[in-house]
């Protein structure tokens, strides 16, 4: 926030600040004093916390980085496809791999300082990563439709070192926004009715993939908060009062806060909300009103008016349409292209798996696919043979609640399976299944029937979509999740996933699979 002026004058008057009088409802004032003072600031003195805003100059960052990214591109791709000698129009093709290339990027906002906080989200030399196989996709697709002469092979081989410079661009854009994040922290004030501010109180502290820092709380009415080591620096009372721009404005000034965040209830609504976003306002404070909405993304949000009302207009997920015939295009190319080049590995694995102890090299198993339609999901044997009999003996010790079963130390894995498990090796089979349609590549973990049995109406909506290889689960934590917490990141993806999304998750699975953590 800027600087802001404060009066000298002093309120004739209680301000709700801590130690001051109760805040009095309107009803009991003399209306032509509360006019005169409803709009002072409080007496509550703080210093500057930043400078007096500045005109900014026009940023060049985003145009250099999205010329380099081309060029990175654009250049090598060119000389590779014009001493691969036989490659024709090596310039028209690496001009339309490097302007696809800039606009990826620049479409999926990495051209700008903003931060990308969703679930799928991804940033850096990861996302990079991310709109790179998403460029191979779209090449492939245009490849097939135009019928271009060069050979796909060396195409890829042409546009890798486009990926090289995007990842080392982004990193060296990313250092000195890391240098100056601890500057761009939002120093919050919450403004709401108890439960209100308890609930957004739990989240902001909780989670550290944001911008913002709760300094303080003003609750409305005699509530207690239920959050212990939240600064309440006063209270609003129950009834529109016209000291609640002084007592939030003493909240702010008193904590340097440089962002109201109001918790909108039956309490806070309406005229009083607005009332108290002109006082805030005029004082160059920013305000923000919490939605009650969850899990869903920002893009498919979106703000109308009518009627003098504002509405939140929330845009269906994505079922059907380009992006889904895109979705099921990359899956089965990647699951092909995936099982044509690990061949020799999953060779090895079998003979391993198939030396190490008794039993098929296989194991092929009931699942739940989308729409609760039941598949044969293939995988690498990991336990011995007789695993599935011995199950029953160790459901009194499932280190998991609700209808998963999991242990961390499971005595039916092999020495062999473990090691699988941990880099998930075990799982490559099923591009087997995301070639025959039965799973894609990104997408919730398919279910056993005993345990889809035994969803409720929540948890049964993570079958609307085809199961998955990997997905949000995979990139944030795996078995160590809770039941609860595997059910909300899989509604989430449900109801928000896209093809950039899946990209960015196939990226982020690279690295959760090297770490190795949650798996076993």
């Amino acid at each position: 926030m800027g600087h802001v002026e404060i009066p000298d004058t002093d309120l004739s008057g209680p301000v709700g600040l801590r130690g001051a009088p109760r805040p009095r409802t309107a009803a009991s004032r003399n209306r032509t004093a509360a006019l005169e003072q409803l709009w002072r600031a409080p007496t509550a003195q703080r210093d500057p916390v930043g400078p007096v805003p500045v005109r900014r100059k026009p940023a060049h960052g985003p145009v250099l980085a999205a010329l380099t990214d081309l060029l990175g591109l654009a250049g090598p791709a060119w000389l590779l496809l014009l001493r691969a000698g036989d490659q024709p129009r090596p310039v028209a093709a690496a001009a339309v791999a490097g302007l696809l290339w800039a606009g990826l990027r620049g479409a999926r906002g990495r051209y700008t300082d903003r931060p990308r906080n969703e679930p799928g989200g991804a940033a850096g030399a990861v996302g990079a990563v991310g709109d790179w196989l998403v460029l191979i996709g779209l090449l492939a697709v245009l490849h097939t439709a135009a019928g271009s002469p060069v050979d796909p092979a060396t195409a890829v081989v042409a546009v890798a070192p486009g990926l090289l410079v995007a990842a080392a661009v982004a990193g060296l854009r990313r250092w000195p926004r890391a240098a100056r994040r601890a500057g761009r922290v939002r120093r919050v004030l919450l403004v709401g009715e108890a439960s209100g501010v308890d609930r957004a109180a739990e989240l902001l502290t909780s989670r550290t993939d944001h911008d913002f820092s709760l300094v303080a709380a003003i609750p409305v009415g005699a509530a207690r908060l239920e959050l212990e080591g939240v600064q309440v620096p006063g209270r609003l009372a129950s009834c529109p009062a016209d000291d609640d721009v002084p007592t939030v404005l003493g909240g702010v000034y008193a904590h340097a806060a440089d962002l109201v965040l109001v918790a909108p209830g039956p309490q806070l609504t309406g005229d009083r909300l607005r009332r108290l976003g002109w006082g805030l306002h005029d004082r160059g404070v920013a305000l923000s009103v919490l939605s009650e909405l969850t899990g869903v993304a920002a893009e498919r949000v979106r703000p109308v008016t009518a009627a003098g009302l504002t509405l939140l207009h929330i845009a269906p997920p994505l079922r059907g349409g380009p992006q889904a015939v895109v979705k099921n295009v990359l899956d089965r190319t990647g699951a092909l292209f995936g099982l044509l080049a690990l061949a020799p590995l999953l060779l090895a694995v079998a003979l391993s798996v198939r030396l190490s102890s008794r039993g098929p090299v296989f194991h092929r198993q009931v699942r739940q696919g989308q729409h609760n339609r039941p598949f044969t999901m293939w995988k690498f044997r990991t336990m011995v043979a007789d695993a599935e009999q011995l199950k029953a003996q160790l459901a009194v010790v499932n280190e998991v609640d609700g209808p998963l079963f999991k242990m961390r130390s499971d005595p039916r894995v092999t020495p062999v399976g473990r090691m699988l498990r941990r880099t998930s090796i075990d799982e490559l089979p099923q591009l087997l299944n995301v070639l025959l349609g039965h799973m894609s590549l990104v997408g919730p973990r398919p279910p056993l029937p005993e345990e889809a049995s035994r969803y409720d109406e929540r948890e049964h909506r993570r079958l609307a979509v085809k199961p998955g290889l990997t997905g949000l689960w995979q990139v944030s934590g795996r078995s160590d999740l809770s039941w609860q917490e595997t059910v909300s990141l899989d509604l989430w993806y449900v109801d928000n996933w896209s093809v950039a999304a899946d990209m960015g998750l196939l990226a982020r699975t690279v690295r959760a699979v090297t770490d190795g953590r949650g798996a076993y």
